[in-house]
């Protein structure tokens, strides 16, 4: 299985916005643990992926080389 999500590139974009996992996640209502799993799996629905955008004021490039890393690279 080829990773999609660029977990390094989000975790990057958490930590500049002063939040952390846990934090996204409750903005996101969802558990820690579960957004851990998708970031792991890069198993997120396209409402997720929009909502995170959203909570990172994320530009469309990094939204692309974070959600469709294998895709750009």
């Amino acid at each position: 299985m080829y990773q999609v999500v660029n977990v390094n590139k989000l975790r990057g974009k958490i930590v500049e916005n002063g939040l952390n996992v846990e934090k996204v996640a409750t903005r996101l209502g969802m558990n820690r643990s579960t957004l851990y799993r998708k970031m792991k799996d890069g198993d997120f629905t396209i409402g997720e992926a929009r909502a995170i955008c959203e909570i990172l004021n994320l530009s469309i490039e990094d939204a692309v080389a974070i959600f469709f890393a294998d895709y750009v690279a």
